[in-house]
């Protein structure tokens, strides 16, 4: 039977980057095809049941219960997203193995210009004396989500060859798009045929996660008159400084970089244009629904201000809801929650309740009936060329999920 790490590592090698701008198809590049099929066809040589591929790049399998007669359990489900994010290069991902971390720096690239440092990345220190798979500083890792995938792939082979662990009804499923593209969309509840499920999609191994933002995407195009700059008195209007005074009105200690916890933020995730025309893309998020509707009238009231005072139409505002906090369809099941807190404990993991800052398909999949919350995978620095995981930590959540998945 194959090791997680060496799932994790075959895993991380396809390039499965998302377009993040392309909102037409599902999915929204070729490269997530390769995993998928890969996917597709170890379930089927493990022994997996109804294994199927969409059209849309979505891969589900069935292991059936094998509990005695008159035994019953809940149908469980098992989520992770194949795709990576297009924030950070993808292409020819070499990993490779820290053992036995002792703490210090690590370099990643070959030049020694890319750097790790516990200083910068305290998370390090807890890791001292583990294996860790990090980057060779060129590109993301990818374990958001192919730890997830690797882990849950490995739970399915355990099930499917180790007779002695009964479980019941088990449901799997690797979708695309997760990463700003909103592949989920897509995704069959009904035919998952899932009492609940859980997503493997989190972070430091231990957390669960049934809270997550409300999260909304905006952007405003602002338009301006360009006139020579020698005979500009009176005549333009630089629609890059208007933006920018958009900007600024927002509140600067509502960023990502100066929030933590619960507290929301306004992140200008992308600016650009010139004196004609210019625009500010943004995103916003709150766990509160009542704050997240305040923050939408705020910056639909600053929009009517600016243009009260530059002429109506100068400022044009999109905007367009993301997802929404999946606590209030999850609180009703709480015994989930629960089991994965039980879970982790069984396992030698001490579970931590947090809130998500961010989303996962499971918020989604929540508010079409399927409550599902959000487990570990066990990595840190997501997104970018400092991503690391440790290899116990995918070991101990495949053991979570056996738990989670196996009847007592």
């Amino acid at each position: 039977m194959e090791k997680v790490l060496d799932r994790f590592l075959r895993y991380v090698k396809v390039n499965t980057q998302s377009d993040s701008t392309c909102e037409d198809k599902v999915p929204t590049t070729e490269g997530q095809w390769d995993l998928a099929k890969m996917l597709t066809a170890e379930l089927e040589k493990m022994g997996a049941q109804d294994v199927k591929l969409s059209e849309h790049c979505i891969v589900t399998a069935k292991i059936p219960s094998n509990l005695p007669s008159g035994k019953k359990a809940p149908k469980i489900g098992f989520l992770a997203h194949m795709d990576t994010v297009d924030d950070a290069p993808g292409e020819g991902v070499n990993p490779r193995l820290v053992e036995n971390y002792d703490g210090g720096d690590i370099t990643l690239s070959k030049d020694g210009k890319v750097v790790m440092s516990p200083s910068v990345f305290p998370s390090l220190k807890e890791n001292v004396g583990k294996t860790l798979v990090v980057t060779d500083g060129s590109t993301l890792l990818g374990a958001d989500d192919k730890a997830g995938v690797a882990e849950i792939m490995t739970m399915a082979e355990t099930l499917l060859t180790d007779k002695t662990l009964l479980h019941g009804d088990i449901r799997i499923a690797f979708s695309p798009d997760e990463e700003g593209a909103d592949g989920i969309r897509m995704f069959d509840v009904k035919a998952f045929d899932a009492d609940y499920a859980y997503t493997v999609d989190g972070g430091k191994v231990g957390e669960i996660e049934y809270e997550n933002f409300n999260a909304a995407g905006f952007k405003v195009i602002v338009h301006g008159r360009e006139v020579h700059p020698g005979e500009a008195k009176n005549k333009m209007v630089n629609a890059a400084l208007l933006a920018t005074e958009f900007a600024q009105m927002l509140p600067q200690s509502q960023t990502p970089a100066t929030t933590e916890g619960y507290e929301g933020f306004y992140h200008l995730a992308e600016m650009g244009g010139d004196c004609s025309e210019a625009h500010v893309e943004y995103i916003l998020r709150d766990h509160s629904r009542e704050i997240f509707e305040k923050r939408k009238a705020f910056i639909r009231s600053t929009v009517d201000y600016l243009n009260a005072k530059y002429g109506e139409g100068t400022f044009v505002l999109e905007m367009k809801d993301s997802y929404y906090n999946m606590r209030e369809k999850v609180e009703p099941f709480m015994y989930i929650v629960d089991n994965a807190v039980s879970a982790m404990k069984e396992a030698g993991v001490d579970p931590i309740i947090v809130p998500i800052r961010g989303g996962t398909d499971g918020a989604k999949l929540s508010f079409e009936g399927l409550p599902c919350p959000n487990l570990s995978t066990g990595g840190f620095n997501f997104h970018g060329r400092y991503e690391y995981i440790p290899v116990e930590s995918m070991e101990s959540m495949v053991q979570v999920l056996l738990n989670l998945a196996t009847c007592k």
